[in-house]
């Protein structure tokens, strides 16, 4: 009896082995695997295959002779056409799609995208614009021969769609050396790019604040123009800008000019990413077209690794900020090395 129990038993479980590999999906490849698990997306390049044994897999469509699912599955081609159905094996680097009107063939390098029923269509949600913010903060001390204190804090949020991308940042630098201020200096400023056409885009921005140290009272630069994408890729983006700017300058001692001028805008933004770590450069100049001798130039770069959490991070960086024409008893230019803790979430 008790031998009856367990053949009965080891029966059972081999009856449910056989039912689960019959109902998981299937992707066959040139070279006889036969592969089974969830197939979570196929699309012209590949099909993606999550599985219990090997985790995710990301199979090439050029080695892939068949895919099977068990449930059904939006297709959507490259002319529009979304169908439904449980993908069956077709042949000939084709895709069958099974409905209750009977089986769509079509090529598979035709397929864009597939989801399955009750999750939302991906072209939807890659129309929809996505937050992501930035904050930062770094305090500096030094006690001795000499006393320092410095706080730099720093916040920035994005707006990502599609094709285009809005920036809002401030920042604030307050440096004390022996008790008297070497660095007050704030920020705040927007900037919006759409790209609408391949690599080109149109921008707009401005930037304002203040610098109680080199005697501004009050800037603003104002700039509006066109970019181009050296470099566009998910990982690596190089974008050169050019335009127009107005910019206002504001001295409190009234022996130094006040500016108030039009001139040009360049720019450009450099980013790379890789193994989770960031390099990033910026520049930025902005002569006046009465005098081309009156500029304003500025730069920063920095290296930036993820910590223990890849939502914080460790930027170490460099900055410049160069005025042709400071006010009086003000150098020219200001060199900023700086180590920052940086926080990241959407």
């Amino acid at each position: 009896m008790k031998s009856a129990r367990f053949f009965l038993r080891i029966l059972a479980a081999l009856l449910a082995a056989g039912v689960s590999s019959i109902r998981a999906d299937v992707v066959e490849t040139k070279n006889g695997a036969r592969l089974v698990g969830t197939v979570t997306k196929i699309d012209s390049a590949n099909v993606t295959l999550d599985t219990a044994y090997a985790g995710v897999l990301t199979i090439k469509q050029s080695e892939v002779t068949g895919v099977q699912t068990e449930s059904p599955r939006f297709v959507r081609l490259s002319d529009g056409t979304v169908l439904k159905g449980a993908v069956v094996p077709a042949g000939g680097g084709n895709i069958g799609v099974k409905a209750e009107g009977g089986t769509t063939i079509a090529p598979m390098t035709k397929v864009v995208t597939t989801w399955t029923p009750g999750t939302p269509d991906p072209a939807v949600v890659a129309l929809k614009r996505k937050w992501s913010f930035e904050a930062s903060l770094d305090v500096t001390g030094k006690t001795g021969n000499n006393e320092q204190l410095g706080t730099a804090a720093s916040f920035r949020s994005k707006l990502t769609g599609p094709i285009d991308t809005l920036q809002l940042y401030t920042a604030y630098n307050r440096q004390e050396t022996n008790n008297v201020k070497s660095a007050d200096q704030f920020k705040a400023g927007a900037d919006y790019s759409d790209n609408f056409y391949g690599r080109y885009s149109w921008y707009v921005r401005d930037e304002g604040g203040f610098d109680h140290v080199k005697d501004i009272h009050v800037y603003n630069v104002s700039a509006t123009g066109f970019g181009y994408d050296f470099i566009k890729k998910p990982l690596h983006i190089f974008t050169g800008r050019a335009g127009f700017s107005y910019r206002y300058e504001n001295y409190s001692n009234p022996e130094t000019d006040d500016v108030q001028s039009l001139g040009l805008d360049v720019g450009l933004n450099h980013e790379y990413t890789f193994r989770g770590s960031k390099l990033v450069n910026r520049l930025s100049y902005d002569p006046s077209f009465s005098d081309f001798t009156n500029f304003h130039f500025t730069h920063e770069s920095y290296y930036e690794v993820p910590l223990f959490n890849p939502a914080w991070k460790l930027r170490l960086g460099i900055t410049h900020d160069y005025s042709s024409r400071p006010g009086a008893g003000v150098d020219r230019l200001d060199t900023t090395y700086f180590t920052r803790l940086v926080l990241n979430w959407q």
